[in-house]
C-alpha cells in the first residue's frame, strides 16, 4: 500500500515537472542573453561597444546598439529574414531587443505562418489585447504597435507584431524587470532635459558668441590693417 502511494506521488510529481523540463528559454534571442552587458553584445555581433549611442546618461545610462547581420546564406535556400536588430541597455545590460524582419524575406507570410514557426521554437502564444512601443528611446515619439501573439513567462517576453508602416512583421523582446526600470529612467531622463533646457540654451548661445567673438579678436589686426574704405 506505502508502495502504491509512493508510486502515485512519483507519477504526479513527474507530470508536474515535466512543462519545466520542457520549457522554453525566453531569455534567449538568437544566442543574445537579456541582462547580457554591452561588451558581450557587441562582441558576439563582431561589433565594438563604441558603437553603441547614449540616449541617456541620467538617472541612468541608457545605450543603443544598432545592428545588421551579416547574411551568410545569400546563395542558401533559407536566407537570413533578419533586417536589422536593435539592442538596448539600462546600466549596461540588456533588457530590450527589437528584431525588424526584412519585407523582401516576409513577403506573402501571413500572421498564421509567422506564429507557426515560432511557436516550434518558443511554445504555445497568446493573443493578448494591447500595443507594445517599437521605436528607439531615442526618438521624440512612440510607434504603437498592436501585438499578434505573445510568449512569455514570469521574467521576459516575446512580442509579434507588424510595422504600422508597410506592415512589415518585427519582434520585441524584453526583461520584464529591467524594461519596467528603464521606463521609469528614460522618463524621468526627458523631465530633467525639459527643465533644464532653456539653461542650456543659453549657455549654447554664449558659447556661441564666445567663439564668434575669439575668431572675430584673431583676425581684427589684419583686416584692419587691410581695410581701405
Amino acid at each position: 500500500m506505502i508502495n502504491t502511494r509512493n508510486f502515485v506521488i512519483f507519477i504526479s510529481l513527474a507530470m508536474i515537472s515535466m512543462p519545466l523540463i520542457h520549457a522554453q528559454d525566453l531569455s534567449n534571442y538568437r544566442g543574445f542573453h537579456l541582462e547580457m552587458n554591452l561588451q558581450a553584445v557587441a562582441k558576439q555581433a563582431n561589433m565594438k561597444p563604441s558603437e553603441a549611442k547614449v540616449i541617456y546618461q541620467r538617472p541612468a545610462v541608457i545605450q543603443e546598439l544598432e545592428w545588421r547581420p551579416v547574411d551568410s546564406y545569400k546563395s542558401s535556400a533559407k536566407p537570413d529574414p533578419v533586417k536589422e536588430i536593435l539592442f538596448s541597455f539600462y546600466n549596461d545590460k540588456l533588457y530590450r531587443i527589437v528584431v525588424n524582419y526584412d519585407p523582401d524575406r516576409t513577403e506573402g507570410l501571413t500572421d498564421e505562418d509567422l506564429i507557426a514557426s515560432i511557436s516550434a521554437k518558443y511554445g504555445t502564444p497568446t493573443t493578448p489585447v494591447g500595443k507594445i512601443i517599437s521605436s528607439s528611446a531615442s526618438q521624440a515619439y512612440s510607434d504603437s504597435e498592436k501585438v499578434i501573439a505573445r510568449w512569455e513567462d514570469s521574467q521576459y517576453s516575446f512580442n509579434l507584431f507588424r510595422f504600422s508602416y508597410g506592415s512589415v512583421p518585427g519582434m520585441l523582446v524584453f526583461s520584464k524587470r529591467l524594461d519596467a526600470l528603464a521606463q521609469v529612467a528614460i522618463v524621468e531622463a526627458i523631465r530633467l532635459n525639459t527643465q533644464e533646457e532653456p539653461q542650456r540654451e543659453i549657455e549654447r548661445q554664449k558659447k556661441q558668441d564666445e567663439d564668434k567673438n575669439a575668431v572675430g579678436q584673431k583676425v581684427r589686426p589684419v583686416n584692419k590693417a587691410g581695410f581701405r574704405p
